[in-house]
């Protein structure tokens, strides 16, 4: 298992590649977009220019995690990111994260994204777990991610006060024998590689 490695993963609608610093404006301005701010919560200091350069500089450098950025096959744009982190190597488990800018939302690019680097979390880094937690409310996320075969595993309820409500977090993971039956594609279509996968 090495998440040194910073794969190309390329799908239909999107590829996946590693970040860059000259990815960092691009990445601010979705970060600042209040749809992802509302889903993703505030990152609780200012994003400066030279942070956000210096964070997304760096991600290639990671030994632990992998950070890669969505893009637009036609043009290249970066429309969001998707992140393995908070590796376990005993328990060959990992949280999985992403955010899509207002760009990409409505395409299918962030469901095709998802599939893309979960497939490479069980097929090429041999994970056993893939796990997430997402807002209750964020209904459209919580919707790609059973498409694409996690399951609901729990709430933590009222875990944090947003626009003066308490909000519950859904709790979900993916399990490596789960993935190896669907594919990314629980609902059938079982076997089919995870959106086209092809890692260069």
């Amino acid at each position: 298992m090495d998440f040194s490695v910073k794969p190309v993963l390329t799908g239909d609608r999107t590829v996946l590649r590693p970040f860059t610093e000259a990815d960092a404006a691009r990445m601010g301005e979705i970060i600042g977009d209040p749809e992802v701010r509302r889903f993703t919560g505030s990152p609780g200091h200012e994003l400066t220019p030279e942070l956000l350069r210096s964070w997304y500089g760096s991600r290639s450098a990671q030994p632990d995690r992998l950070d890669l950025a969505v893009t637009d096959p036609a043009d290249g744009e970066v429309l969001g990111e998707v992140v393995l982190h908070a590796w376990v190597p005993e328990e060959r488990s990992c949280t999985f994260r992403t955010l899509i800018g207002a760009r990409g939302r409505g395409r299918g690019i962030g469901t095709e994204a998802t599939r893309l680097i979960v497939g490479y979390a069980f097929e090429e880094l041999g994970l056993h777990r893939v796990q997430l937690d997402a807002y209750a409310f964020n209904d459209r996320a919580l919707r790609v991610y059973e498409k694409v075969g996690f399951v609901r595993e729990g709430v933590r309820r009222e875990v944090e006060r947003r626009d003066g409500v308490w909000v519950d977090e859904v709790l979900m993971a993916v399990l490596d024998h789960e993935w190896a039956a669907h594919r990314g594609h629980p609902g059938g279509r079982a076997g089919r590689p995870a959106a086209g996968v092809r890692a260069r």
